[in-house]
């Protein structure tokens, strides 16, 4: 049997926590801040063949306090993406969820949850640094996997989920997404791609504590 790589005592939590997230995101810390594209590339299905869609977007990084579950203690940043296109001003796709950073393992997790009826949590490990992030999620799976409603498993079935980031400096990054979807009578699945080149708007803030903290501070 395989040993467990969690400890015996579940219930005892951290006692050296660093209350300021911002410099505790190891690989993450890059992505605080408001970002903003123009030029993103979507290629999607439809019933006669894939279809090419050019988007802009808008994506928030917020740093949110230290979160322990018991032993095990993340740092991370509550996120939200809006996409609209040039031709219409209804909004073209909706993302919000989570970036964590496990210190102690090196551990990276993505959650994700769209208005459409699908979550899933992804996972990778990189290093404080790292130039490039990569997390996946597989369908089936009970720890990093992904849950959709009746409809999308019926019409548009999510096998698998793989992003992959690279960073360009301090202050432009490019996200490469590819979603494997099988779909009603065809035999092969498709590879719903989306990339972009996001850039700096506005750098990150202090999560709630923090910014508490050094409001005391400054008072003091």
């Amino acid at each position: 049997m395989t040993p467990s790589p969690f400890p015996h005592d579940i219930f005892t939590e951290p006692s050296d926590v660093d209350p300021d997230t911002l410099a505790n995101l190891g690989p993450l810390a890059r992505l605080a801040g408001r970002w903003e594209a123009h030029k993103g590339v979507d290629l999607n299905p439809k019933a006669d063949g894939p279809e090419r869609r050019e988007f802009i977007e808008k994506v928030s990084f917020d740093a949110i306090d230290p979160q322990a579950n018991g032993p095990q203690l993340l740092y991370g940043l509550r996120y939200h993406i809006h996409i609209t296109t040039r031709e219409e001003d209804i909004t073209f796709h909706d993302q919000i969820g989570y970036w964590l950073w496990e210190p102690k393992t090196g551990m990276i997790l993505q959650t994700l949850a769209i208005p459409r009826g699908q979550v899933a949590l992804a996972s990778g490990t990189a290093k404080p640094g790292d130039d490039t992030l990569s997390v996946s999620a597989t369908r089936g799976e009970t720890q990093y996997g992904i849950c959709s409603t009746a409809f999308l498993e019926y019409g548009f079935r999510t096998d698998s989920y793989r992003l992959d980031v690279a960073f360009h400096g301090d202050d432009a990054w490019t996200y490469d997404a590819r979603t494997m979807l099988m779909m009603p009578g065809r035999t092969e699945p498709f590879e719903h791609h989306d990339t972009n080149t996001l850039h700096r708007t506005a750098s990150g803030k202090p999560n709630p504590l923090k910014a508490i903290l050094d409001r005391r501070a400054a008072k003091a």
